[in-house]
């Protein structure tokens, strides 16, 4: 009898494609066989009792590599494999190829020279199990169906256990193929799947960070990032390909994202998502940080002719990473895209502007990645977007009355100046002119310090000198989750700006610019403030009316002369 050789089982399973995909992945095993393997002469019962327990899915499929006689060993704790045999002729010639390959010497060809060749310490690998259940499958080798946590009788011998494709759900991943013995007691076995995950954020510029939700100026750049985490001991694959799916609120613009999509990986599981350094300026940088590598030109970006979703596709991250080694570690892949709010977006935190991805994975690594078949994918995650809308209203001071005509400057805490279209500017000289409600509009705009000055007042009034500030504060953005965001917008405002309203559900802020009467005006006299036109008149009426004075002083002057 050979020397006992244990195994520690937590090799590969395998899956189907359509029907029957082999999907590959990390797992783990109730139990350790210990187990050796005999010429002949150990007789026992024909079949063997297997159990696969666990949640990673409900069916699985079972392939024979080896036929054999199976018993207990009791005293050394083991199974005794005899009779060791091909399980038939498919699968014989799909397998030795690939234990060729794998080390055994060409000139071996037996059941048993394989088996003892595969249980030599350090020959069965995930790598050797993965392709042999590719090779198996690929042949159209027969199989067992195994339902999950339900005991079942198999022929004694080697199986390869594998996941039912169809029984996978979202969220899960096949295991990776299991290697049992089956024969004598019972064996139970429970696949442990690993599987990628997904996150979404947005970058809020006051903090420059990456939070589940931010608020921003409708149109500005407003940068989004995507975050896979590729779990460690995938390494069963030959390539390892994911898609970001990220469906976008009607209120974003997607015009950006395609020129703009920067895609980055880094080895390891752990370590964060700091691909790139972010500024107070709401812009993301392009470099990558140490320990990423940027991998832009193997990705490709498409988005939908509606623009609502688009699919950021990596090139393969094993090559990206430098091999399987690196890869092993697990991975990081982080996606950085521009897509600003649009016009049309909701104001307020009672919607806001929500954008989700979810992250599509291999089933497999015998999957066939060029299509959508071979993959499965995650929950959804989200960020979300806010905006409010800010209302000037020039009022008189004395009754609350909207005033027209009054021509205002507006600045933003970048420096920009509101222009009559609604936009910002820097052109010095812009500025915006009440309408005949008295209202200015800010439609969209972010929390922030905002400046207002009076170029001119309306008729009548006199405008207020120097520089007045409105300081428009955002609360509850920062956030674990989206649905945990309860936005509260407060406001503040130099007199003589008054704060009316400030409503975060509705996003709608309303302040007054209140303008005293003039007192020439208040007395029936002078006009408003900065009319030069009105002013000459005026100046030239009182010059008439001095005339009017010394001409009659002259006339009586002299009447009293001749006298």
């Amino acid at each position: 009898m050979l020397a006992a050789i244990v195994i520690l089982i937590g090799v590969v399973v395998v899956s189907k494609v359509l029907r029957h995909m082999l999907a590959v992945v990390v797992m783990s095993m109730a139990v350790v066989f210990a187990f050796a393997i005999a010429p002949g002469t150990a007789r026992a019962a024909d079949t063997g009792a297997i159990t696969v327990d666990g949640t990673v899915a409900t069916r699985y499929d079972a392939y024979q590599l080896f036929s054999a006689t199976v018993v207990d060993d009791a005293d050394a704790d083991q199974k005794v494999a005899t009779d060791v045999a091909w399980a038939n002729d498919t699968v014989r010639q799909a397998a030795l190829p690939v234990f060729h390959d794998a080390g055994l010497d060409n000139s071996a060809s037996t059941a048993q020279e394989a088996a003892e060749w595969m249980n030599a310490d350090g020959h069965m690998t995930t790598t050797l199990a993965a392709k042999l259940a590719r090779a198996i499958y690929n042949a159209g080798a027969p199989s067992v169906a195994l339902n999950a946590g339900t005991t079942a009788e198999l022929p004694c011998g080697y199986w390869l256990i594998v996941a039912d494709d169809d029984a996978i759900s979202q969220g899960e991943a096949g295991t990776a193929p299991i290697m049992a013995l089956v024969g004598g007691s019972a064996v139970s076995v429970k696949p442990k799947a690993a599987t990628p995950k997904v996150s979404k954020h947005v970058l809020e510029d006051s903090a420059a960070a990456w939070q589940k939700a931010a608020d921003a100026t409708v149109a500005d750049d407003l940068y989004w990032r995507l975050s896979a985490t590729v779990p460690a001991g995938l390494t069963a694959y030959d390539t390892y390909t994911v898609r970001f799916v990220d469906t976008m609120g009607a209120g974003l613009d997607p015009s950006k994202v395609a020129a703009s999509m920067r895609v980055y990986a880094a080895a390891g599981a752990d370590g964060g998502f700091d691909a790139v350094q972010t500024g107070k300026d709401g812009r993301a940088g392009t470099e990558p940080a140490k320990g990423w590598t940027d991998i832009t030109a193997q990705c490709a970006t498409k988005v939908a002719v509606d623009g609502k979703t688009f699919t950021v596709r990596t090139g393969d991250l094993i090559a990206a990473l430098g091999g399987v080694d690196a890869f092993t570690a697990g991975a990081r892949v982080v996606a950085v895209y521009d897509a600003p709010l649009g016009a049309s977006c909701n104001r307020g935190a009672t919607k806001g502007n929500p954008n989700e991805v979810c992250l599509r994975y291999p089933r497999s690594p015998l999957a066939d990645q060029s299509g959508d078949a071979g993959f499965t994918r995650t929950p959804s995650d989200d960020a979300c977007a806010y905006t409010w809308g800010l209302s000037l209203i020039k009022r008189s001071s004395s009754d609350d009355k909207p005033l027209a005509g009054a021509k205002l400057r507006i600045i933003d805490d970048r420096g920009r100046i509101l222009t009559t279209d609604g936009s910002w500017s820097t052109d010095a000289a812009a500025c915006v002119t009440t309408g005949a409600d008295g209202h200015v509009e800010l439609s969209g705009v972010d929390a922030g310090v905002y400046t207002v000055e009076e170029v001119a007042a309306p008729k009548g009034y006199t405008a207020f000198e120097g520089k007045r500030t409105v300081t428009v504060t955002s609360e509850g953005l920062d956030v674990k989750q989206v649905a945990a965001a309860k936005p509260k917008v407060t406001v503040s405002a130099e007199s003589p700006l008054r704060v009316d309203t400030a409503d975060a559900g509705t996003g709608s802020i309303e302040l007054s610019v209140l303008n005293t009467p003039s007192k020439e005006a208040s007395r029936g006299f002078m006009p408003s403030t900065g009319d030069r036109t009105l002013v000459l008149v005026a100046a030239l009426a009182a010059i008439g009316v001095a005339a009017i004075v010394v001409a009659l002083v002259i006339k009586r002057g002299g009447g009293r002369r001749e006298k």
